[in-house]
């Protein structure tokens, strides 16, 4: 099965953008609400999608709106995150060990 242009689209600029390009992959589903494309990719590469602040995150889904209402459609990017990425970036050392590491 070829894949929609928006879905294309995605991918093209994801796998210029990170580390591990063979790890992108796009899920494509349809409903009445419109197109939505799930992005999954190498968790290391999460950080250069998401950006300062969400800033590429936002700006990939303002492009991917764009290319669905270029083609009459309500078109929705959700990157997926995989259970427990979260709470490992929550997990930080505190300042007096990075600190302590430079013995200042």
């Amino acid at each position: 099965m070829a894949k929609a242009k928006d879905q294309e689209f995605v991918e093209y600029i994801v796998k210029n953008l990170v580390s591990h390009p063979e790890d992108v992959s796009t899920e494509r589903t349809v409903d009445e609400m419109g197109v939505l494309i799930t992005l999954k990719i190498n968790q290391e590469d999460m950080g250069q999608i998401i950006g300062r602040q969400g800033q590429n995150a936002r700006a990939l889904r303002t492009l991917v709106k764009i290319v669905g209402a270029k083609n009459n459609a309500r078109v929705n990017l959700k990157i997926y995150e995989p259970e427990g990425a979260q709470a490992a970036r929550r997990e930080r050392r505190p300042i007096s060990e990075d600190v302590e590491e430079l013995k200042l």
